[in-house]
Formats: C-alpha cells, sequence, structure tokens
C-alpha cells in the first residue's frame, strides 16, 4: 500500500517574498505584518513590522492548514482507523518556486491555496485539489472526499479584549483578527491556555473551493478597523465600519406598530417631546397582520394606503421632515399559519425539522400515518404536532418508536389546509413551527427561494423612505445557526435600498457583524424587575458588545400603566426606572426604544415627565456633553443617578438615593441628592395626583406636599432625615 502525506500548494498572488533568518522557515509580509510558518507548517511568527510587536503563541506547534473527513476512505487506511469526523494536521511545507507544498497527516492529496497580499491583510483562498487517481484505486466516488478545510488557524496570544464575534484579539497595542469574506465561511474560536485559537474552515456543499479568509494584524483599534474597512470594500461586504461611525449609533429610538397616514402627526409629535431622532415602524405599520404574526408573509398592504407604496412614502417623508430617520421592523424567517403560504395548499419551501418517508399510503379514514423512519424525539408540544406531506398539513397526538414506526391521533387538513392523495414513498416531515408565543407562525427553508420571495416584498416596503432595520425573529432557521442566521439575514440585506445606516436584530453569528453595527435589542421588561433586568442583561452586555466595536440596544421598554395588570396590580413604568435604564446606555453609547403605541388615546399619567426624562439624556448622547469621568460614574449596577436641569438651563449629574416607601403613603416616590451643600429631593405621585404630610419640620409644623408630575424639594436636613421623614409619610 502506498500512504502518501496531504500536501498543500498555495499560490503566492501579488505577494513579497521576505527572506528568512531560519531557512525552513517561509515568510510573508505586508505594510502592517510578517507571517513565518515553520518546515512542520506551525505558525512561527507574526509580528507587527512598525513595532515588532509578537502576536502569536508558537510553543504549541498549531499548523496553519488542516482537513477534515467524515471518515477513511481509502482502502487499507480506512481498514487502520477508526471510522469516524477526523481532522487531520498538516505536518510539514516547504517552498517550490512561488508555491508551498503542506503535508498532512495520513489524507493523501494536496490543495492548491492562493495568498493574496494586501497592505492591510492577507487573503487565504482555497483555489483547487490535486488528487493521485491511484490513491483511491477503483472507488467510483469524487475526489477527495473533503467535508471541510481549515484555510486558515492563528494561534493568537491573549490581549486585554477579545471580540467573540468579530473574533479579534486586541488591545491598545495591537489587535489581530480572521474574518470571513463571504457569508459561507464557518468563522470560530478555541480558548486554548495563554492564547486563542481563531480558524477559518470552508465547508462542502457551500463554498469550499472558491472559498477563503483573511487574516489582518495593525497596531491597535484604529488601525484595524481601518483594514477591515477595506476588507469590506475589496469583498463587497455590508459597511459595517461605516455604520459604527455614524453620528446615530447611539441615538434612541422611538417604536411604533399601528402608525398610519391618519395618526402620523400625533406620533411625530410624541417622538419629538421625548428628543427622539429614531423611529422604528413594526410591519404592521403597512401590512395586513391580524392575530400577530398569522398573515406574516403575505405582506399585503393596508387599505389605508389608497395609493399603495406611494402613500407610505409620503408618511415617511413626513417623518424626515420633523428631523426624524424611519427604520423598517419585520419578521424575514416567519410565515403566518394564516398566510397564503400556509393555507389552503401549503407551500414546499417552508421548513421541516424531520423528514419521514410514507410506509403506506394515507386513506381519508386513517387515524396513523405509518413511515419508515423512526420518530423517535418528534415535535410534542401543543400546537406545533404537525407534519407536512405535499401540500396538507396534518395534525398528530402522538407517535410509535417501534416498528411498524407511525404516528397517532392524526388529524386531517390542519390549519385550513386541503385534504389531498398521499402515496407510499412520499416524503414530507414536521412543519418548523416557531416556538414564540402561541403556534401562530413557521419558519421559512432558507435555502430556498422563499427567503428571496419574502425579502422582495420587504425591499419594496423599505425602499420608500426607510433608512435602518431591524431583523426579528433572526433565530428562526435551521442549523448550524453560525451560518443560517447570517445566511437569511443577507439574503434580505442585499436587496434593501438604500444600504441601512446599520441593523440591528435577534440573533447574531460572525458574519452578520458587517450587517448589525447595532448589535440587538433586549425586549421588554416589566416595572417590578426593569432595574434588575437592565442590569442582568444589556448592562452585562454592553463591555462584551465594545470588545466587538458595536453597541447593543438597551432594550424595547414597554409604558406600563400604574394599576391592574390581569389579576395582579403593576406600579407601571416610573421616572426613575427609565432614567436608569437610559443612563446606563448612555454610560456605553447605546440607546434604547421607547414603545408607547396607542399613548396618545390612553397616557400614562406621568407620560409628560417620562418623555422629559428620555429627551434629557438624548441631548446629551446628541451633544456629547457626557465626559469620560460622567460615563464610568454611570456604569455603576448599584449607584444611580439623575441629570438635573439647573436654573440655568445646564445640565448637571447628581449620584441619588432612593428614598424608602411609606406604607401610609405608597403613591409618593422620589429620591435625594445633594447639591450646593443642601439635600433636594425630587418627588411624584406614581398613579395621578394627591396630597401627602411629610414630618420633614418647617418649623414647627410637618411639610405638606402636593404631588402629581415629578417636583423638587430643596432642604438643610441630613439625608438620613429626609429619608425618616419619609418613612413617615401619610396621604392626605
Amino acid at each position: 500500500m502506498k500512504i502518501i502525506s496531504a500536501q498543500i500548494v498555495i499560490v503566492l498572488t501579488t505577494m513579497m517574498m521576505v527572506p528568512s533568518s531560519v531557512a525552513a522557515d517561509i515568510e510573508f509580509a505586508n505594510k502592517a505584518f510578517r507571517l513565518a510558518i515553520g518546515e512542520d507548517a506551525s505558525v512561527k511568527s507574526l509580528k507587527l513590522i512598525a513595532s515588532h510587536e509578537e502576536c502569536v503563541e508558537a510553543r504549541e506547534g498549531i499548523p496553519l492548514f488542516a482537513v477534515t473527513q467524515d471518515r477513511p476512505f481509502n482502502n487499507e487506511i480506512k481498514l487502520m482507523h477508526m471510522h469516524k469526523r477526523t481532522s487531520y494536521r498538516a505536518n510539514r511545507i516547504r517552498r517550490e518556486g512561488k508555491h508551498l507544498v503542506v503535508g498532512f497527516d495520513l489524507a493523501p492529496y494536496e490543495a492548491v491555496v492562493s495568498v493574496n497580499l494586501k497592505p492591510e491583510y492577507m487573503e487565504f483562498k482555497l483555489e483547487r485539489f490535486i488528487v493521485d487517481p491511484e490513491d483511491y484505486g477503483d472507488l467510483k466516488m469524487d475526489t477527495p472526499p473533503v467535508s471541510s478545510f481549515r484555510v486558515l488557524q492563528i494561534p493568537v496570544r491573549n490581549r486585554e479584549n477579545f471580540g467573540d464575534w468579530i473574533n479579534a484579539m486586541w488591545d491598545g497595542k495591537c489587535a489581530v483578527g480572521v474574518l470571513g469574506t463571504a457569508c459561507e465561511t464557518d468563522i470560530d474560536n478555541e480558548a486554548r491556555h495563554g492564547f486563542t485559537l481563531l480558524t477559518a474552515d470552508l465547508v462542502r456543499a457551500r463554498r469550499l473551493r472558491g472559498g477563503s479568509a483573511v487574516l489582518v494584524a495593525a497596531p491597535g483599534p484604529d488601525a484595524f478597523l481601518e483594514a477591515i474597512e477595506r476588507v469590506e470594500e475589496d469583498f463587497s461586504l455590508p459597511h459595517g465600519v461605516r455604520s459604527r461611525r455614524s453620528p446615530l449609533i447611539n441615538a434612541s429610538m422611538f417604536w411604533v406598530s399601528d402608525m398610519t397616514p391618519n395618526n402620523v402627526d400625533r406620533y411625530i409629535a410624541l417622538a419629538k417631546r421625548a428628543g427622539v431622532r429614531m423611529m422604528l415602524l413594526y410591519y404592521t405599520c403597512i401590512v395586513k397582520e391580524i392575530d400577530s404574526w398569522g398573515y406574516n408573509g403575505d405582506w399585503d398592504i393596508l387599505p389605508v394606503y389608497a395609493n399603495g407604496l406611494s402613500d407610505v412614502a409620503a408618511m415617511l417623508a413626513k417623518i424626515k421632515a420633523a428631523g426624524i430617520t424611519p427604520g423598517l421592523h419585520f419578521l424575514h424567517s416567519h410565515v403566518g399559519l394564516k398566510s397564503r403560504y400556509v393555507t389552503p395548499v401549503t407551500d414546499h419551501r417552508l421548513n421541516l425539522t424531520r423528514r419521514f418517508t410514507l410506509a403506506r399510503p394515507i386513506a381519508d379514514e386513517d387515524t396513523e400515518i405509518f413511515v419508515e423512519e423512526n420518530p423517535i424525539d418528534s415535535v410534542m408540544y401543543k400546537g406545533c404536532r404537525i407534519l407536512r406531506f405535499g401540500g396538507e398539513l396534518i395534525s398528530y397526538e402522538g407517535y410509535e418508536t417501534e416498528p411498524p414506526y407511525r404516528f397517532t391521533g392524526i388529524r386531517r387538513g390542519a390549519c385550513e389546509t386541503r385534504k389531498v392523495s398521499h402515496h407510499m414513498g412520499e416524503i414530507g416531515g414536521i412543519l418548523d413551527v416557531s416556538e414564540f408565543w402561541e403556534p401562530m407562525s413557521c419558519y421559512v427553508d432558507e435555502r430556498t427561494s422563499l427567503q428571496d420571495e419574502i425579502a422582495d416584498k420587504i425591499a419594496a416596503v423599505y425602499s420608500t423612505g426607510f433608512e435602518f432595520a431591524y431583523f426579528d425573529g433572526s433565530e428562526g432557521v435551521h442549523e448550524p445557526f453560525n451560518y443560517n442566521v447570517p445566511y437569511a439575514q443577507y439574503r434580505v440585506w442585499k436587496k434593501l435600498t438604500p444600504e441601512p445606516i446599520f441593523g440591528e436584530a435577534a440573533a447574531k453569528a460572525h458574519f452578520d457583524w458587517h450587517m448589525l453595527a447595532g448589535a440587538n435589542a433586549f425586549d421588554i421588561f416589566p416595572p417590578e424587575v426593569f432595574k434588575e433586568k437592565i442590569v442582568e442583561f444589556p448592562l452585562a452586555e454592553a463591555p462584551l458588545m465594545r470588545k466587538n466595536f458595536t453597541r447593543l440596544n438597551f432594550g424595547w421598554w414597554e409604558l406600563y400603566k400604574p394599576g391592574a395588570k390581569g389579576a395582579a396590580k403593576t406600579i407601571g413604568t416610573q421616572l426613575d426606572m427609565w432614567e436608569f435604564g437610559t443612563s446606563r446606555a448612555a454610560a456605553w453609547d447605546c440607546p434604547m426604544t421607547v414603545r408607547i403605541t396607542a399613548a396618545y388615546t390612553n397616557p400614562h399619567p406621568r407620560l409628560d415627565d417620562l418623555l422629559e426624562t428620555i429627551r434629557r439624556w438624548e441631548d446629551v448622547r446628541a451633544k456629547g456633553w457626557l465626559t469620560k469621568e460622567h460615563k464610568d460614574l454611570l456604569k455603576s449596577s448599584t449607584q444611580e443617578h439623575h441629570l438635573y436641569l439647573n436654573e440655568k438651563g445646564e445640565y448637571e449629574l447628581h449620584g441619588i438615593e432612593m428614598l424608602p416607601v411609606s406604607n401610609g403613603a405608597q403613591h409618593l416616590r422620589g429620591f435625594v441628592f445633594e447639591r450646593n451643600g443642601k439635600r433636594v429631593v425630587a418627588y411624584w405621585h406614581t398613579g395621578a395626583e394627591g396630597s401627602f404630610s411629610v414630618p420633614l419640620s418647617r418649623g414647627d409644623r410637618p411639610c405638606k406636599l402636593y404631588a402629581a408630575g415629578m417636583k423638587y424639594l430643596e432642604t438643610e436636613h441630613s439625608v438620613e432625615e429626609v429619608k425618616g421623614a419619609f418613612c413617615k409619610a401619610i396621604e392626605e
């Protein structure tokens, strides 16, 4: 038996060869950095040209390349080794003219990889494989049997910051990243002792031959982002770096779900009172939707737009004339169970989570469906037990995991689909029903033309004047999520004209760093846990996103009215809640999103003060008023702050202490802070208006406070005296 170690041939394109002091090492260099590879194919060095800063950890001998097979295929090799998915390391390298020949453990083939040197980065691209026919004998198969090819792996020394999304290690002196040049490249990382392995894999049936990744190294974050911007330009990627430089990147938003030409002026007035510069319109402002997502996917324009999309454009022009930038919030991977894609004939392009083959025809009177495959672990959640065969949906109650395999308790024509005949051998499966809320939608198979079809509908609406986008439900794809989450988003993004200023989404993976400069927005936190959840989630994520040169949205904040909430009572949204949240967001240069749909007909009693709270914080964002010292204070998870507007119309930032709530004055709420040697008490009525007796004496009389909107009380009393008095307050 002849066993030939596999070899990689690397074609050096527009490359400068740098002589090495060690004859066996091969070096590539551009204006930014120099990469050295040893004769054993290991990464020996990666140094910045300007500072000679060493960026990699070479002690473990990590090879630059590897190849993976699902099992051995060569006859003698498969008899010697385990039948399992196995990665074969590169084990040697030598130069032959303008080529590198890299050998692998066991795998008997070669691969041609071009290395394209640019001043800021190096691209590694798999061109082709070279196979000796004798190595696979009489096997009737396409060779080589590569399932994935590791086109690049770099052991980067750990530094202060690691951005797992952009896949880069960096600090003030050095930044190194491995990035995909297309959505199809799998980018990942692995923590090791003292270093992090940055990897790029090319996958069969996605993009193996012709796939590539880039290695970027720069002297600090600014130069690194400039290099990424060059990569985005060279490979026609979305402009993630440019998005992050937008002056609107930290601007908070006003979210609406029922805006039409009939009420747009009222919503603009509310947004202006809140001082927000962005307005996010849920797709239900434009298209028909009943029962939440039931009709999602149809994108039928509402009849209120008598002239169709031209009326939408006119409404958006009015928003822009008010100095507000509109964005579109949509679900691109959801299809409603009441949409035309589901009923009366179900579209074949909807995603199936499991596939089954009919072992018998289905007759009208059947209560069981017999299948060839074992249905073990099939979906059993109520409302999600739905099979699709042909254009018909069929619900089931259970299944049998012993032969003959079958689904039991079937009901034909689920979701008002038409009954049709089904023959033995027909292939169908379990419909991928969304896991959110009550079952009301299912997922697109993003590999099919249906994703483009829905993208075209979204793009037609977006092109009427929208300027940024929120990709909701982005997790609604099939595995592998690291590929399909950005893949589905990108199929929509490419059709949006003009290119969005930035995007936000409900899920992210490596490639959509270039689209989602706004990262994610957190969902609604109710008043009773609002501050706790701000600390637990957005405040915890903000420094992680900073490591990825990105901000997040601190949340969609619903306006809860005080009073009844189902069977329970709610305190409702209070001023200090939104001030705590938006001040923490401002500390990290992040926005938030106000949701006040229908507020103009059913207002919160403290709406004016809530909007003024947001207006002040949006004003200091826009003006850049907050200093680094301010932001450092505001990053605290415990110390709260108030943005005070003094008698000169100037802002002052004060640390505050919430006052205890008296059993006799539960509607009185406030906080205290120090100012000019005195104590200032800010107080208000939580739900309406009323008078309170507070034993904070003025001479020999208790203090009488009338509370509605927020007011200030200045006093000589100490903080402890103020707290003690509010503990004894009585509502009159």
